[in-house]
């Protein structure tokens, strides 16, 4: 079993939602972090409301990770701080969803930038440090749209499908290393992921962003090389795709987008 208690974990997207409950999570197991977001203000908050309930040490790094400088800039002051990453967990992400030509490209460009080159950035600045030292750990936050191909979510589904594959060969790559590489794929989670379209879900149907926090650290503890950090649901419905033709698959999940109303949305907010 993995032990958290004095490791340093950092935490990207940590300013809301899902990194927000990965922060507390981590804290309440004694993992000093470092948490990193575009909002300098809001990683404060929080790192006040850790250290206030926990005895830990919170760094904060503001850093839009979507411009490239910024993101080398972020490596270049983890290499000279004094207590190296033990864990990375990449959370950050933004989920674009309407009809992909009938909605403005860039967001989908930003979706690539963060939920795929960022991701891939951290792996490799952090991680080759910790194949180095022997040990470390790196989450990476994908999804249950990893599993198939997603229509009125096209853009978010491929560069989750590609945070899967990714994951997965690094892990086999690091196998026997001593660093360990998990993909967690939570379902419909509580979040503010949704804010600005015209999509909402039944609150009963989503998980909480604390229970998948929760799921998705006991896994890792575990040495899990996948987690489903949900309801059981979750898993089942990514099995589906693997046994039906792509068509098919891809008319089922656009008929349950347009049901779900993704196919007039208005706004796509970053996560």
């Amino acid at each position: 079993m993995y032990s958290y208690r004095g490791t340093t974990t950092l935490v990207t997207g940590a300013s809301r939602g899902l990194g927000t409950a990965y922060a507390a999570e981590l804290a309440r197991r004694g993992s000093d972090l470092v948490l990193v977001a575009r909002s300098a203000t809001a990683l404060d908050e929080l790192a006040a409301q850790i250290r206030a309930a926990h005895d830990v040490t919170v760094t904060t790094r503001a850093a839009d990770l979507t411009d490239r400088d910024q993101v080398a800039a972020l490596l270049r002051d983890l290499d000279a701080a004094p207590a190296p990453v033990d864990l990375l967990v990449n959370n950050a992400g933004m989920g674009p969803a309407g009809p992909f030509l009938g909605r403005p490209f860039a967001p989908n460009q930003t979706a690539v930038d963060l939920n795929v080159s960022a991701l891939m950035a951290l792996t490799h600045g952090i991680g080759t440090p910790m194949a180095a030292r022997g040990s470390g750990g790196i989450i990476n936050v994908a999804s249950t749209a990893a599993f198939q191909p997603m229509p009125f979510q096209a853009g978010y589904a491929a560069t989750k499908a590609f945070v899967l594959s990714f994951t997965e060969a690094v892990a086999e790559e690091l196998r026997g290393t001593g660093v360990r590489v998990m993909a967690a794929h939570p379902g419909g989670t509580d979040t503010a992921f949704f804010d600005g379209t015209s999509h909402s879900v039944d609150p009963r149907l989503l998980d909480s962003p604390e229970y998948v926090a929760r799921r998705t650290l006991d896994d890792f503890a575990r040495g899990r090389s996948a987690s489903y950090p949900g309801r059981r649901l979750n898993q089942v419905g990514s099995w589906l795709p693997r046994f039906l033709p792509r068509t098919t698959t891809a008319w089922i999940t656009g008929r349950l987008n347009r049901t779900l109303g993704l196919d007039v949305v208005h706004a796509t907010p970053a996560a």
